[in-house]
């Protein structure tokens, strides 16, 4: 494992730390190496927290588009496969579209950020902001709120991961001042959009049950890719594995694998009861 070897890791993937953070996290710290986000919006709040002190952080505001569902339809279970694929403003894999479709995606992103910048989940916030161009935000304690700004394209977050500390000149896409037409806000709406709160269930559990929430979801959104699953059931495929699930807490890599591969069978065995 390249920490192991105390080399720093640009991080490109939330499961990592959504299954295993406690552990992935102590090596770190044991290493000293670095975890340089990828991921748009913690990079976001990597490059707000930089040059401020320690414990001065109040919030952590990650910001969402929304997806393709944010207002309708008004029945999710008309969604079909083809609708869900097709984001507003980010060109994603299949995987991660669903689950911004969802707001799964948004909600792994939260268990990432507490385990990146160690931060409690009371003080992480979601804010749907559909233009993408605010990545996220840092409110301090003196109520200063800091954001980083840029165009929505993973080549800016993805090359600073490896300038770091440094800022490579390059000719991405510049945000143009007076085209850009309005930046807005909105709560997520949880009644709608259920994953997001499935996700701040489980990392507040923690233990095995972020792992479980990871793996059920992800065969859960395979099954809708593959036909065999409606749209509006992932959420409670997810939920009743939640349920079902014995939580351990302060598990090992073993306890974590296997709760991953319990999660998975238990998905699949909920999903064979449903038609699409």
């Amino acid at each position: 494992m390249a920490l192991k070897a105390g080399k720093n890791v640009a991080l490109a993937n939330k499961e990592t730390l959504v299954a295993a953070g406690q552990l992935i996290t102590s090596l770190v710290k044991k290493t000293k190496t670095l975890l340089l986000p990828v991921d748009s919006e913690h990079s976001a709040i990597w490059q707000c927290l930089a040059g401020n002190p320690d414990r001065t952080a109040a919030k952590i505001i990650l910001t969402a588009s929304g997806g393709p569902f944010r207002r309708e339809p008004d029945d999710l279970s008309e969604v079909t496969v083809e609708m869900a694929l097709m984001h507003p403003t980010w060109q994603m894999g299949r995987k991660v579209t669903i689950d911004a479709a969802t707001l799964m995606n948004k909600g792994l992103e939260v268990i990432e950020a507490h385990f990146l910048f160690g931060i409690d989940y009371d003080q992480i916030q979601v804010v749907i902001h559909p233009q993408s161009i605010i990545h996220s935000m840092v409110e301090y304690i003196d109520g200063t709120v800091i954001a980083q700004l840029s165009v929505p394209d993973m080549r800016l977050p993805i090359q600073y991961a490896f300038s770091y500390p440094q800022r490579w000149l390059n000719k991405l896409p510049r945000v143009d001042w007076f085209t850009l037409k309005e930046i807005t806000f909105e709560p997520p709406n949880i009644k709608r959009f259920p994953c997001l709160s499935l996700a701040f269930t489980a990392g507040k559990t923690g233990g095995t049950l972020p792992a479980v929430l990871n793996a059920a979801n992800e065969v859960a959104v395979e099954a809708f890719l593959s036909r065999y699953l409606n749209f509006s059931l992932i959420p409670e495929i997810v939920t009743r594995v939640m349920e079902a699930h014995q939580v351990i807490f302060k598990p090992g890599l073993e306890e974590i694998i296997t709760a991953d591969q319990w999660a998975r069978e238990k998905a699949q065995t909920l999903i064979s009861k449903f038609e699409v």
